[in-house]
């Protein structure tokens, strides 16, 4: 096993020198010693792992997929080992995120600097982006989400509840106008983005439904982008309660049909599996729920 584990160690060393002679310099070894351990592996799983050439060295399409998981295994391995040298469950070793745009800044971003701040081991790597990432492909430790995704086989965890909601900036709703009922939203400028299904399909009181068939003037794939046309007065848009809180507060949004939602839309959080769950991406997730319910 000790052979097996200083074999996947070189290997990893070997994809981020760039050469064989320079893993064998950063191991403190021989270019023998890193060639045989290459060779054993690669002999072991039964594939080429590394494409080597005179001028050039990269991984193969297996040896890219291989080594999220040694990553991830032997990051593991490190975690548990400075938890037993310290005496205590703490997270080490790099947390790798995704979250959409808008979220991502107002919530996910302010977590990871406090956790960093406060564990000195820790480092965080934030990818932000409105679409859903593959987790394995990526190597993301933790994805977190509006909406539960139709299809993944990944493990959810629900961080807290949430509702889209329709918010205009009130110079806008000045000019135009306070509707009334979603019917009178034909007459007005909707800004819509492009993952967001249309028609906008709302419930309100009674249990009264109403699909609005009118299509938004204004799209992008980018939350931040949405919520900046709203300031700025272009029109009505459908976003996550949870990312327009804090201007709803200063007033510089103000929630359209205020008895009207436009569907719930927990967040959640979205990890390869549930088995062995890291002390970095626990303590995460919990750091999490705390700042959602707040």
């Amino acid at each position: 096993m000790l052979d097996d584990l200083n074999e996947l160690k070189t290997f990893q060393k070997i994809l981020a020198e760039g050469s064989l002679s320079g893993a064998a310099r950063a191991l403190g070894t021989s270019l023998a010693v890193v060639s045989k351990r290459l060779a054993t592996l690669e002999r072991r799983t039964g594939v080429r792992l590394v494409n080597r050439t005179t001028r050039s060295l990269s991984p193969t399409e297996e040896g890219a997929r291989f080594l999220v998981h040694v990553d991830s295994a032997l990051e593991a391995l490190l975690a548990a080992e400075e938890g037993l040298v310290r005496g205590r469950d703490e997270p080490v070793g790099l947390l790798r995120v995704s979250a959409p745009v808008t979220l991502g800044r107002r919530h996910v971003a302010p977590v990871l600097g406090d956790l960093c701040r406060r564990h000195s081991q820790l480092s965080v790597s934030l990818t932000l982006n409105d679409l859903l990432s593959d987790l394995v492909g990526e190597g993301i430790d933790v994805a977190v989400r509006i909406g539960v995704p139709a299809e993944s086989s990944a493990v959810m965890r629900k961080l807290a509840a949430n509702e889209r909601i329709l918010v205009a900036s009130p110079d806008y709703l000045d000019r135009v106008g306070r509707p009334s009922h979603p019917s009178e939203l034909k007459s007005h400028i909707l800004l819509g983005h492009l993952t967001v299904a249309t028609p906008w399909a709302l419930a309100g009181p009674g249990g009264e439904q109403h699909r609005l068939t009118a299509e938004p003037r204004f799209c992008v794939d980018n939350g931040d982008a949405i919520l900046d046309w709203a300031l700025a007065g272009h029109g009505i848009m459908n976003k996550s309660q949870l990312d327009v809180a804090e201007d709803l507060g200063t007033g510089r949004l103000e929630r359209v049909l205020p008895a009207w939602t436009a569907g719930n839309r927990p967040i959640v959080a979205l990890f390869p599996s549930a088995r062995h769950l890291p002390t970095k991406t626990r303590v995460f997730l919990d750091e999490m729920v705390k700042r959602l319910s707040m």
